[in-house]
């Protein structure tokens, strides 16, 4: 079975093609500069293919990535006909769509009724599925939620202490992102612990330019870091993460539009806005061992909020397994690691240095002692293995 994994960004396309037979990657790649003169960078096994496109829209640059899959000499499959699942990366589902849905008429209705949730991401998503289900009309569809994992958490931990009618009437609550990341960590985590997904109680940190945390109690979501966007919680690359509400009005008072300042709590802030250098913990890190004092401290409020949040999630977990780190930073970052566990010393934590320097590069394994009270992991995420998964388990469905 051929699985057909995409995510349509604002202006990109990422993709991969599974041969879910052994879970394997046929190929994959990245469509950039969508509605313009576009970028197509494909791989396939050892083989890299870059061209300069021409894709006017998603539609465009979908055609394009098919025409590669088949192209003689190039392509991995006969016919784009062989591909007999689509799965598709949506941010957004809102409080109605709480797991991988197949798409239909209904459920594109649902996800345009809700695409004011996420307007930078989900209209992106949409036009994706659309020129998907139009390329490839005999596939079954599949959308996979970023939401779908944290539907689980209990009201006191999604509800906002705001008057009700703004929960009612406008939606305003926790929803949670990098659920599908999520997810696949801690399921993949109970098989490196030998246990099943259902009985481990877990910390899982998706650190990357875009940062979060997750309880998980007896395999389900119970609370989340990031909240009614994605800007909640810790400090990212260039997301503020947690901050005085206050300070919205109080900036608009000093002549700032709110335009401006959602553009800077977004897109100038984190990492970015703390060091002045950089949104990308390895330069910051080189910039620190060079005496830059504000990649220095910028490092050292990213550890600082990560520690508060692992206590905090501690504190309401019944019994903690493991804390799990995964994404860019977590699966590689063994000095950040490192400083992450000294100051979890009071939880138990004792790195193990050679254990935490051999495990980068997409290696799995725990980076503690045999004998720390608790362990932390570093568990490579797969977003798309997971949304393959869950689209092959649709078109058995269908098929049944």
């Amino acid at each position: 079975m051929f699985v057909f994994v995409v995510n349509c960004g604002s202006s990109s396309v990422k993709y991969q093609l599974f041969d879910m037979a052994d879970e394997s990657v046929l190929a994959k790649g990245l469509l950039e500069r969508v509605g313009g003169e576009a970028a197509l960078h494909h791989r396939a096994g050892e083989a890299r293919t870059d061209r300069n496109v021409a894709a006017a829209d998603h539609a465009a640059g979908l055609r394009l990535i098919l025409d590669i899959l088949v192209e003689p000499g190039i392509g991995v499959i006969d016919s784009i006909e062989e591909i007999v699942g689509v799965g598709h990366r949506v941010v957004h589902g809102a409080e109605e769509m709480t797991g991988s849905t197949r798409i239909d008429e209904e459920a594109l209705r649902t996800l345009r009724r809700h695409s004011d949730l996420a307007p930078l991401h989900n209209p992106p998503n949409l036009s994706g599925i659309e020129a998907a289900r139009q390329a490839m009309p005999r596939a079954v569809h599949v959308a996979v939620f970023d939401t779908a994992f944290l539907t689980t958490l209990p009201a006191r931990a999604y509800r906002y202490a705001v008057p009700e009618d703004w929960y009612r009437e406008h939606h305003v609550r926790r929803y949670g992102f990098h659920g599908t990341s999520h997810r696949y960590v801690a399921i993949r985590t109970a098989e490196l612990l030998g246990r099943s997904a259902s009985a481990v109680n877990l910390i899982t940190a998706h650190l990357g330019n875009g940062c979060s945390i997750t309880a998980v109690a007896a395999g389900k979501a119970v609370d989340h870091s990031m909240g009614m966007t994605p800007l909640e919680g810790l400090v990212m690359g260039t997301r503020c993460g947690d901050i005085d509400p206050a300070i919205i009005p109080y900036m608009v008072s000093q002549g700032l539009a709110i335009e401006e300042i959602e553009e800077a709590l977004n897109k100038q802030s984190g990492l970015l806005g703390l060091s002045g250098v950089s949104n990308d913990m390895r330069d910051l890190e080189a910039a620190a061992r060079n005496g830059d004092d504000r990649a220095a401290l910028a490092r050292e409020v990213f550890v600082y909020r990560l520690v508060k949040y692992v206590g905090a999630y501690r504190a309401v977990l019944p019994r903690l397994d493991a804390l799990v780190l995964t994404g860019g930073i977590g699966e590689n970052a063994a000095s950040l690691r490192a400083d992450l566990c000294a100051q979890l010393s009071a939880l138990g934590v004792v790195l193990d240095t050679d254990r935490n320097t051999a495990t980068v590069g997409g290696k799995a394994g725990p980076i503690t002692t045999e004998d720390a009270a608790l362990a932390v992991w570093v568990v490579p995420t797969n977003e798309e293995l997971m949304i393959a998964r869950d689209t092959k388990r649709l078109v058995a469905q269908e098929e049944a």
